[in-house]
């Protein structure tokens, strides 16, 4: 019983700080804030997360296991069609997931942004302690296996023609997943970016460039610039 009080009581404490990281972002939110809306002191708040930067983790923890989550439901979903399909709904499911979920979006943007550019030792001490930390970095990989493995189905089906690695091919869609997000983060609104385009379209342009790729074999050693 007071494992599961305490476990109730840390997902409320992540849901007030998951409102106040979205009004005001995560470098300006205080944690007396979020003790506040939360309905506790901050000596309390300090006895579930002991650092700003560990609330923080848990609630990108929270956002990733909710993208995983849309993940097997798209899996499930059309697990009866060609594996084309199936791959190109994960990366619609991805885009869909950034622009509904601002505040998560965000988190996983920093999260990546800090474990593929910072080697261990530049790591702070308070997200090296962080259980969440590490509960990330056991699952933050499954996005690239769970598409990956259905770019394989794809091809195993004949629907994906692509002759690539299925890992290279799920990294490829991963950077265009990246330069979505980053573009959505920066516009702050899901109609219009700054360049005054509309985000629809471009998710359609990266949908359709994702066909084209996985439906044809390409020569990524030609030189586009010879002449």
């Amino acid at each position: 019983m007071k494992e599961e009080k305490r476990i109730n009581k840390e997902e409320s404490i992540i849901t007030a700080a998951e409102k106040v990281f979205n009004k005001v972002g995560y470098k300006n939110a205080k944690m007396e804030e979020v003790a506040k809306l939360a309905g506790i002191t901050k000596v309390t708040l300090y006895t579930y997360f002991q650092s700003k930067e560990n609330l923080y983790m848990a609630l990108t923890y929270r956002g990733f296991q909710k993208l995983l989550n849309g993940y097997y439901q798209i899996i499930d979903k059309y697990k009866n069609e060609p594996g084309l399909i199936s791959s190109l709904a994960l990366l619609n499911k991805f885009m869909d997931f950034s622009t509904e979920n601002f505040v998560y979006n965000e988190a996983l943007l920093n999260y990546f942004s800090t474990i593929r550019s910072a080697d261990e030792n530049k790591l702070t001490d308070a997200l090296k302690e962080s259980i969440y930390f590490k509960k990330m970095q056991d699952i933050h990989n499954l996005i690239f296996k769970l598409s990956a493995k259905e770019i394989l189905r794809g091809k195993s089906d004949g629907s994906i023609i692509n002759s690539f690695d299925p890992m290279f091919l799920s990294l490829h869609a991963w950077t265009m997943i990246i330069g979505y997000s980053k573009v959505l983060a920066a516009s702050g609104n899901e109609d219009t970016t700054i360049f005054h385009i509309k985000m629809k379209d471009l998710k359609n342009l990266i949908l359709q460039t994702a066909k084209i790729v996985l439906i044809n074999n390409i020569d990524i050693e030609e030189n586009l610039f010879e002449l």
